[in-house]
């Protein structure tokens, strides 16, 4: 009676917890997360990015050259010209030779892990060439990968996807799947924009003809404010000259939202500085009152407006003719911060809602059929036991969604494929313990005892058998992707749950039907 008694206890209590979970899926009225469906069943978009990590260390080389520009000015070491060329080195070039000792100084003191590739000390300007160590080179990649998956996650979370899956594949690429995505065009725009947002100065004293003509002055870069006119549709293109060197950058922005002008009654973008960037924006005013200071996002200059007095607080704005979407999707990104490197789509699949519901009907109709099968050939050959047999599957089938909503897994086409496979592996241990029993009857045991001996002799073969199996489940989900990780997680599941139901939820049906009913004749 006590192993009844514990038996009744644990079945009603996982099949009220599974009903708690498994009801949002069918009638949203309880406090808990319905069953997520997978882009296959949904309907949506998958992209294949690739993180160009050669940029981030190119990037990395550009700073570190902006960087030493600095400290060599102030260490009053003379150079004509450092920058980074061929992709990912550095090269300083020194205004006499008589720098050289203290360059050398200098260099071991700030940059110690630079790999010296050449130096030509014969010229009257000595010129040295640098690169990144491997493993800084590494470690910057990697870097830039990781950050690039964050930042993209955090853009979709604000873009409002429910369910996303977005993570790694491979080396430097990123795999993500949007369940019910319909405007897909706004989503890869989201996705894939840069927003590198820079603060740079305006040089209003150089040659804008001349510039386009390639010859700027040192330190500069040709950049446009590109606008379309609202009242012919063109788009209009004004060239400024700007210093390279960025005052500010977004890694500052502590938030970013649209606000209405007054003015205007265009959707702007409002940016709120932390407590550093606000002093640096305060102190970038302060010093060039009535010069021009241009906000570049991805090289392109949204407005350059005149600096009239010191700005504090830490507040800025950023206007540019933009629809609502685009200024929405302007903060999201800015919020987000900026990707390290940018990124490349190399793949791109839509799945239409259309085929998602077609994908769902038929597996819905293959689970159904292969349960109908099942049902009627265990109720036909092990009669009265076959039917409880028939009430744990369906008992397994509850437990499996419920394992999905609890998880908050997502439920795709393969899965729904390891949903049937179940169905076989559950009625699979019925058949070894009805067996068992079947044996012990044939030598004369009582039907109590012979169910004793039955579950007692088919335990071990049971365990070892689904515990295999859910190994080799476990290996798909740690190394699988896509459809092989939607099949080994309802394998999974529906290994646990068929082991509960072959065990402990049929065991307890046999003991009540023994004890209770007493029955001296048992159907098997």
């Amino acid at each position: 009676m006590n192993s009844i008694s514990w038996r009744l206890a644990t079945s009603i209590g996982v099949l009220l917890t599974a009903v708690i979970l498994v009801l949002p899926s069918f009638k949203p009225m309880w406090p808990h997360k319905k069953i997520n469906l997978g882009l296959d069943l949904r309907g949506g978009m998958q992209l294949v990015l690739e993180v160009e990590t050669n940029k981030a260390v190119e990037g990395n080389i550009d700073r570190m050259a902006e960087d030493m520009k600095s400290e060599m000015r102030k260490d009053r070491i003379r150079f004509s010209q450092i920058e980074r060329i061929k992709g990912e080195r550095l090269q300083v070039q020194l205004g006499s030779q008589d720098m050289i000792n203290a360059f050398d100084t200098f260099l071991n003191k700030e940059y110690p892990d630079l790999r010296e590739l050449s130096r030509d000390t014969a010229a009257a300007q000595p010129t040295f060439v640098y690169g990144l160590q491997e493993k800084q080179v590494a470690h910057i990649k990697n870097q830039a990968e990781e950050q690039a998956l964050e930042t993209i996650r955090n853009r979709i979370d604000q873009f409002g996807v429910s369910e996303p899956d977005i993570r790694r594949q491979g080396s430097n690429r990123i795999l993500i799947q949007l369940p019910g995505v319909v405007n897909a065009q706004r989503a890869k725009a989201l996705i894939g924009k840069t927003a590198l947002l820079e603060f740079k100065l305006v040089d209003d004293n150089a040659d804008i003809g001349a510039a386009k003509q390639g010859q700027l002055p040192p330190g500069t870069e040709l950049l446009y404010k590109v606008v379309r006119n609202p009242d012919t549709g063109r788009i209009e293109r004004t060239p400024f000259v700007v210093f390279k060197h960025a005052l500010l950058t977004g890694r500052y922005v502590s938030d970013a939202r649209v606000q209405i002008d007054s003015r205007t009654n265009e959707p702007d973008v409002t940016l709120d500085f932390d407590r550093k960037g606000a002093d640096i924006f305060a102190n970038i005013t302060e010093d060039n009152v009535n010069k021009r200071l241009a906000i570049v996002l991805d090289n392109k200059i949204q407005t350059a407006p005149v600096i009239q007095e010191r700005i504090s607080g830490g507040h800025a704005r950023i206007t540019g003719n933009f629809s609502m979407t685009e200024a929405k999707d302007l903060a999201i990104v800015l919020r987000a911060g900026a990707l390290p490197a940018p990124v490349k789509v190399l793949e791109e699949r839509t799945v239409g809602p259309s085929l998602g519901a077609d994908s769902i009907h038929k597996g819905i109709l293959s689970t159904i059929v292969a349960g109908i099968l099942v049902i009627v050939f265990m109720a036909v050959y092990y009669r009265l036991s076959g039917v409880i047999a028939d009430v744990a599957l369906a008992l397994n089938i509850v437990l499996i969604a419920a394992g999905l909503a609890a998880f908050k897994a997502t439920l795709t086409l393969p899965g729904i494929a390891g949903v049937i496979l179940t169905i076989g592996m559950a009625v699979d241990s019925n058949v070894l313990i009805f067996e068992r029993i079947r044996e012990e009857l044939r030598i004369g045991k009582m039907p109590m005892a012979a169910v004793d001996a039955g579950f007692d002799r088919a335990t071990l073969t049971i365990m070892d058998s689904n515990i295999t199996t859910l190994i080799a489940a476990l290996v798909l989900f740690q190394f699988g992707t896509g459809p092989v990780k939607g099949f080994a997680v309802t394998l999974s599941l529906g290994v646990v749950s068929s082991l509960f139901t072959a065990l402990v939820f049929s065991r307890y049906l046999f003991d009540l039907l023994l004890t209770k009913r007493k029955v001296k004749q048992l159907s098997i």
